[in-house]
């Protein structure tokens, strides 16, 4: 089972936690409780952009969206190449220091991402670089 959780669960069975209902009825708040409840083998590129832009079960969809990043680091939900990658940069550096295999890692995805900067489009360029720019400086000063 790979990243230690079983994918075809939910947030909710794996965290033994229910949400009950949302109390707010707004369209991003019934979304989070909506994908609490959603396996997280049926999680897309858009759900962990916005479950981690509300820092929702960081240590569990973290790595998932990791592991989206590897392949693609510019994956993209539904706002902009590179939106997921954005959310993941926000998290607070607190988290990291508890979880030191996924900083490295996106360290390494960042690393692509500079390397490929000079090639993306005019759109895409200056908003990668920008999200860059705004990134704690532990996740995007170049490794040595």
């Amino acid at each position: 089972m790979k990243g230690g959780y079983d994918r075809s669960k939910s947030l909710q069975e794996l965290e033994q936690q229910d949400w009950g209902e949302p109390t707010y009825h707004s369209s991003l708040v019934t979304t989070c409780h909506r994908l609490r409840r959603k396996p997280l083998n049926q999680f897309t590129v858009e759900d962990l952009r916005i479950m981690i832009g509300q820092q929702i079960s960081l240590p569990i969809l973290v790595p998932l969206a990791v592991e989206r990043l590897e392949p693609e680091p510019l994956a993209e939900g539904r706002c902009y190449p590179g939106d997921l990658l954005a959310m993941v940069l926000k998290v607070d550096e607190a988290f990291w220091a508890n979880h030191p295999d996924s900083f490295q890692r996106v360290r390494h995805v960042v690393g692509r991402v500079r390397d490929a900067l000079s090639s993306l489009d005019e759109i895409t360029g200056p908003t990668v670089q920008k999200l860059l720019e705004d990134a704690p400086r532990s996740l995007t000063s170049a490794t040595t």
